[in-house]
């Protein structure tokens, strides 16, 4: 089971029951639960309810008087649910329902279906059920406020004289009624005579060209705002287009028709405008259509749309028969790439739209259009490439002109719109336009609204460019890679409010550069190199300024730049993106919100900070020492501490054995088995034996070693002197010596020391010339004399226990 979960705060609730929420609540979605039944008042908890969502909710009863007390629920949604059983008075009490969503319910019949009373329902939703008969029951009638009215995926095959009686009666102008995805092989004629609906749709409603031609015969004598005929693009049923298909239209009266998805076209489509040649507005969506069909003579259609149709030419021509053509809008067209062919004698024609194509073409935009005084609105937008040669004679009435997103060639480098005296909106963003010259914008002396994102000015850099833009109120040149503005820039333009000027290379906001915009109600300075507004910048920004974008700048966080700090935390509400607002130095505050930087830090003296400093350098210093002489001082002070305590520890060892890890097998066999196992023993300290585990080796070293130790055995090879270990156990050995004034450093060189090596050891090198040792050799004299003298040097000083 979902628990409770609040959407909206004492408003909207998710969860398995209405019991469990407040009765404040308006919306209310169980979907998904297991309620299986409702009983009479089962919702009496929640008697301020607006929106029920029952979906999922595996009933199969609704009882009488169930939403008995929902009097202000206005959506009711019960999609799949297998509904077996609805009370005659199950939807009572709900007198403010507007929606109700019936969808995949199991309901296979009008007649019982116990709603008549829902007088201000306007959305009756009866999709994907097995409804088998378009009998509109005679409560229908009482429906008035029905405004849309879907069959959606239903089993309905046939629609009879009478079935839609009860349109008839009622008020259905405004009616959306939907037939798509059923399987309808014949409509009756006279089955919608007299009927006027808002919007009536047939997508893949019908089973084959014989059984669509057929019926659209039995729309005769409707009359319908908008009609949608055609196909869904996954359709597994797809209706190819013939000549004829469409004369059944020619007794429907509409203002709007719709055609959609049609893959296949026969080679004769001359007869697709016959029967509709008198409707206002036509649109092809998707047809795999090339050639533009015939135009009958006194056309009145004013709008036209073909959107994703198959076009490689503009068909100029015949369009050109639309004689009360008022928009025209090709859009969408993959195939669409050539404009040859030229607009004439449209003298109503306003408005034409030929965005995202693949348009390719030169001499824009007079030859185009011959005799079409009224053009108004031309977007030639998201196309390939267009040469604009400044030749707009035959539109130079023009006052929108959208190139936004098309390889432009020509402006920049002359004056191209000379001619669009009375343009007021121009888009050029992103169209590789270079501007060179100064007059690139000369002669729109209208122009509102200039949009030049995208684009590069000259060395980079904003000159006088919008001299003679005096009437300009939007401007946008973000992105365009401005490293500078001149002082002039702006001079003409008082009247701007919008000024967008961010992703570029800019250092500064000049004071002088920004002066004249005091009709600024919009700033776009975002994401450029701006390290701060300086007070001259805060004093010349406009009263009328109300949305200001500084954000993604490279700000710096220092107290010099007080003013602006401050400024910014008592402005938040006229910045616009404030959490990206960070800082970019000093290092140590960067990615910081600049709303969140401390003011207070910066009311610190200078003696403090002066103090503070040093205070800052003796510590880095000491830490530095302490790092660099860490061992020394850590050595030395095991060292100190353990001869103060040594004559209390006593001598446990009779000496500390100094050697390599690899030399452990010979000192093994060769010194400490002789010396402990002999007579009389002595006991040694070895590391690898002696040393106490989880102590530093420093600590054992001095500690377990030699202050524990009388004596202590150094054991000289060429891995000895190789060794980092037994270099500084060597060198504290001496220390001791110093230390402790005792004289038992006791030298044992192997003879096959290497003597080259141990001659660059100029310590112990000058220890061994001044001081007597025992050289190890195999000979059977040499070890006896070694033995002597060792035992000898050991028995001094013993203490024997007894």
């Amino acid at each position: 089971d979902l628990p409770l979960l609040q959407v909206i705060p004492n408003k909207t609730f998710r969860c398995m029951g209405p019991a469990e929420v407040p009765n404040t609540t308006q919306h209310l979605d169980l979907s998904f639960s297991n309620l299986k039944s409702l009983e009479p008042n089962y919702f009496s908890s929640v008697p301020e309810l607006q929106l029920l969502d029952l979906t999922r909710c595996h009933l199969h009863t609704i009882e009488d008087n169930s939403f008995k007390d929902l009097h202000k629920l206005s959506t009711l949604v019960l999609t799949a649910n297998s509904l077996q059983y609805l009370g005659t008075a199950a939807f009572y009490g709900l007198a403010s329902l507007k929606k109700l969503v019936l969808v995949e319910t199991n309901i296979a019949s009008l007649t019982d279906l116990p709603i008549g009373h829902l007088h201000n329902l306007q959305e009756l939703n009866l999709g994907h059920n097995t409804i088998a008969s378009l009998k509109l029951p005679k409560y229908f009638t009482n429906l008035t406020s029905l405004r849309h009215l879907s069959f959606l995926s239903n089993k309905i095959t046939y629609i009879s004289k009478g079935d839609l009686d009860a349109l008839r009666e009622a008020n259905s102008l405004n009616l959306t009624l939907v037939l798509s995805l059923n399987d309808i092989k014949y409509i009756e004629p006279g089955s919608f005579a007299k009927i006027h609906l808002g919007e009536l749709i047939l997508r893949s409603s019908f089973e084959n060209f014989d059984a669509m031609h057929t019926s659209l015969q039995g729309l005769t004598g409707l009359q319908v705002n908008r009609l949608v005929l055609g196909e869904f693009s996954n359709s597994q049923r797809p209706v190819d287009f013939h000549s004829r298909l469409l004369s059944g239209l020619c007794q429907v009266k509409m203002q709007e028709f719709v055609l959609i998805c049609f893959r296949k076209f026969d080679s004769d489509t001359d007869t697709l405008f016959n029967c509709i040649g008198n409707i206002s507005s036509i649109r092809l969506v998707d047809l795999e259509l090339e050639e533009v069909s015939e135009v009958p003579m006194f056309s009145q259609v004013k709008q036209l749309e073909c959107k994703k149709c198959k076009f490689k030419e503009v068909p100029a021509k015949k369009l050109s028969l639309f004689k009360e053509l008022r928009v025209l809008r090709i859009t969408k067209s993959k195939h669409l790439n050539s404009f040859r062919q030229k607009f004439e004698s449209l003298s109503n024609l306003e408005v034409v739209d030929l965005s995202e194509n693949r348009l390719s073409f030169t001499q824009c935009c007079s030859p185009q259009f011959l005799k079409c005084p009224n053009l108004k609105h031309l977007n030639l937008s998201f196309n390939s490439d267009i040469s604009v040669t400044g030749d707009f004679t035959n539109v130079k009435n023009l006052l929108y002109l959208d190139l936004q997103h098309t390889k432009l060639l020509g402006p920049g480098s002359y004056p191209v719109f000379l001619s669009l005296q009375k343009l007021i909106y121009l888009d050029i963003s992103h169209t590789r336009t270079h501007v060179k010259s100064q007059c690139t914008f000369c002669g729109l002396n209208s122009l509102q609204v200039l949009k030049m994102a995208g684009n590069s000015f000259e060395n980079n850099k904003l000159a006088n460019n919008f001299k003679n833009l005096s009437h300009l109120h939007t401007l946008d040149i973000s992105s365009c890679k401005l490293v500078q503005v001149d002082q002039s820039t702006f001079d003409a333009l008082s009247e701007l409010k919008e000024l967008n000027i961010s992703n570029n290379k800019l250092l500064s906001f000049d004071p002088v550069v920004y002066k004249p915009l005091q009709a600024l109600t919009a700033l776009d300075f975002s994401n450029n190199q701006l390290s701060v507004l300086l007070d001259s910048a805060l004093e010349i920004l406009p009263d009328s300024l109300v949305l200001l974008d500084i954000s993604q700048n490279l700000f710096e966080c220092s107290c010099i730049y007080l003013n602006f700090l401050k400024w910014v935390k008592e402005k938040q509400e006229l910045l616009q993106n404030k959490e990206l607002m960070i800082c970019h130095t000093p290092t140590y505050m960067k990615n910081m919100s600049l709303s969140n930087f401390s003011l207070s830090s910066c009311q610190i003296n200078a003696s403090t900070v002066a103090f503070s400093v040093i205070m800052l350098v003796a510590v880095v210093v000491f830490l530095l020492l302490i790092y660099k002489y860490y061992f020394q001082l850590y050595y030395a002070l095991v060292l100190l501490s353990g001869c103060k305590h040594s004559a209390e520890r006593g001598d446990t060892y009779d000496a500390f054995v100094i050697h390599s890890s690899k030399d452990q097998e010979w000192v093994i066999k060769e010194l400490v088995e002789p010396l402990e196992g002999g007579t009389p023993p002595f006991q040694l300290c070895l590391y690898y034996r002696d040393f106490l585990p989880g102590v530093p080796i420093v600590t054992n070293i001095i500690q377990e070693g030699f202050l524990s130790s009388r004596n202590v055995i150094a054991v000289i090879s060429t891995d000895f002197l190789e060794s980092k270990w037994c270099s500084f156990e060597f060198d504290i050995a001496q220390s001791w010596q110093l230390v402790e004034g005792k004289a038992g450093i006791i030298m044992i060189v192997l003879e096959e020391v290497n003597k080259a090596l141990l001659r660059q050891r100029l310590g112990l090198s000058r220890y061994l010339r001044r001081n007597t040792y025992l050289e190890w050799k195999n000979k059977e004299i040499s070890r006896h004399i070694f033995w002597r003298q060792l035992t000898g040097v050991l028995l001094q000083g013993k203490k024997w226990n007894h």
